[in-house]
């Protein structure tokens, strides 16, 4: 039991580290790579009743961070797109210019993210596995567009992505930022720069198509590839007119989608199963009501993680100790699944 407890205070130690944390700063995206989320077990149900309630307690806590956590599944979409990204550094690797990059978009909530987290995850973990001795590497960069964004507010989120100071009269000058944040990326040899919700630029607007000048500028200055991730970018004007044509003629694209009713689907259910740390709950019970899941959640994986994980959650907040039909129907849906769902969009029509 000793060594049960201790291993509880471990998890629990690890999830207030990470509480707060993002990947838009190199600390925290060091600490994603490093992480290994398939560390969780559960206990046997005997030894669970026979705990104490101040050790029970802890590892019920340890239980609900672990279904708080997002699971990676590795789906279609995201195999696609770390041998997409792959390929893409490889055929980078002795480009003067001209370096391609890669476009992952479709609607919200259809894994986007997840999918160009795992290309940099991968890339990096490549990169430590060919220099096991080098420490000042940084394989890779992460940021965010914010919302209506200028070009000096993404070149301080490269900047502060790295720990540079961004605050003060060296950082003023946007091209004082933009030469620091290039000399460190040179000297730390990035290879990928993954860019999110770049459908926060708008090309229709002078500081938008100064982002987007930016941006290029960087792609130019740093031998790296260059990933792009955003909401039907492909219908948006960021591929449209001058600029947006030296981008499309660039850019490889991937459309991310909800999931159709089959194989792929009801193996995420199954896989998601798989996960759940619950002691009364009955394996293939979820995966028998599959295809009510995928109505439920117009097919979106993110939806489906949110319901299973919520639900699981609620098991053991209430003491149920299993997810049922009604437990998944309390955990509230996002807008876009739930308008999604089969029958909804012919009622809006009518």
């Amino acid at each position: 039991m000793t060594h049960t407890v201790r291993s509880v205070d471990a998890a629990l130690e690890e999830a207030d580290e990470a509480a707060g944390h993002h990947l838009t700063n190199l600390v925290d995206w060091r600490r994603y790579i490093a992480t290994d989320p398939t560390t969780s077990t559960l206990l046997a149900t005997a030894a669970y009743r026979q705990m104490t309630p101040a050790d029970r307690e802890a590892y019920d806590e340890s239980r609900l961070d672990h279904h708080a956590r997002l699971l990676v599944v590795a789906t279609s979409t995201i195999r696609h797109t770390v041998t997409c990204g792959r390929r893409l550094v490889l055929l980078n690797r002795h480009a003067i210019s001209a370096r391609r990059g890669l476009i992952v978009s479709g609607p919200a909530n259809t894994g986007k993210t997840i999918a160009v987290t795992q290309l940099g995850r991968s890339h990096e973990l490549l990169d430590r596995a060919r220099h096991p001795r080098t420490t000042d590497r940084i394989p890779v960069i992460y940021i965010t567009v914010p919302p209506a964004a200028t070009a000096r507010m993404v070149a301080v989120e490269f900047a502060r992505f790295l720990g540079l100071p961004v605050y003060g009269r060296s950082s003023k000058n946007i091209t004082d930022v933009i030469e620091a944040v290039v000399g460190v990326l040179a000297t730390a040899r990035t290879g990928l720069v993954i860019v999110d919700e770049v459908h926060n630029i708008s090309l229709t607007t002078r500081n938008g198509a100064e982002v987007s000048d930016t941006l290029k500028y960087f792609s130019e200055r740093i031998a790296a590839t260059f990933v792009y991730a955003g909401i039907d970018i492909e219908h948006s004007n960021l591929l449209t007119g001058t600029r947006g044509a030296q981008i499309a003629g660039r850019f490889s694209l991937i459309n991310t989608a909800p999931f159709p009713y089959g194989p792929e689907w009801q193996s995420l259910v199954a896989t998601l199963e798989g996960t759940l740390l619950l002691h009364d709950h009955k394996h293939g019970s979820l995966s028998s009501i599959d295809r009510y899941l995928h109505t439920l959640t117009g097919g979106m994986i993110g939806a489906l993680s949110h319901a299973i994980r919520g639900a699981a959650i609620d098991a053991i907040l209430t003491g149920t100790e299993k997810i049922t039909k009604k437990g998944i129907e309390a955990v509230p849906l996002d807008h876009n699944a739930v308008t999604s769902r089969p029958g909804r969009k012919a009622a809006a029509h009518r």
